[in-house]
């Protein structure tokens, strides 16, 4: 993947987002554009080899539309300042988690896991946490998941890396405040990630390393999965 090409972009784009310059200037954002699908092509191929469910996915499955919504934003600039691809086998709207790719001046990112639950189901995830806590400690307190993401409350987003974007200050209801695993109850998310160069995705082998980072991640995430997937 040429990121340098894409990376510029993004940055005359930061620096002009209007609609006449991205006019004007919009063979470049076709460039940008085909190069970032071509990656996230391979992508798709080079994780299926160890998730065949997302085998199926097209590149179009996986992508999202560059124009910002601004309906409810107080920030009326038209363009993303970012390009990215949620690789979910459920599709990208779906609350089944999957793997983000994310490309953006100073701020590459890989994540993984489940961003979006619904209060329902959230409770569902931290009651099945709670009955099976020594399969769920297994998996995200392995040596390797410590390494790569850390532990809840640790770190916030925008950091390094990090596992959960937002936590409650406080025990959910319902649940006991004394449990000795309370941080994983308290997540509104199941969702880890780490920050990458910008140089990250140039080149080939940028895809073993991204899938060696997404398998670290995705024991976590199949337990959330398999949740998740009895309410949708």
């Amino acid at each position: 993947m040429n990121t340098r090409l894409i990376l510029s972009f993004l940055r005359d784009v930061a620096a002009n987002n209007n609609r006449p310059w991205f006019q004007s200037h919009r063979e470049e954002y076709l460039a940008a554009k085909e190069n970032f699908e071509a990656g996230v092509a391979k992508a798709i191929l080079r994780i299926a080899q160890f998730d065949p469910s997302v085998a199926h996915l097209t590149v179009k499955d996986t992508t999202y539309r560059f124009y910002r919504d601004t309906r409810f934003s107080p920030d009326k600039s038209p363009y993303k300042n970012h390009i990215g691809a949620y690789i979910a086998a459920h599709g990208k709207k779906s609350m089944h988690g999957g793997y983000y790719i994310h490309l953006e001046p100073g701020n590459c990112m890989l994540s993984c896991g489940n961003y979006v639950i619904t209060s329902p189901v959230l409770t569902a995830c931290r009651n099945e946490i709670m009955a099976n806590e020594e399969e769920w400690l297994r998996r995200v307190e392995s040596p390797a998941f410590l390494e790569l993401f850390g532990r809840p409350g640790i770190h916030t987003f925008g950091d390094e890396r990090g596992f959960g974007l937002e936590s409650l200050k406080t025990c959910p209801a319902g649940f006991p405040k004394d449990y000795a695993h309370i941080e994983y109850l308290r997540l509104k998310d199941y969702c880890c990630w780490v920050k990458v160069e910008d140089d990250f995705f140039e080149g080939e082998a940028w895809l073993d390393q991204m899938a060696k980072i997404f398998e670290v991640g995705k024991p976590m995430m199949d337990f959330v999965n398999a949740v998740i997937d009895d309410y949708e």
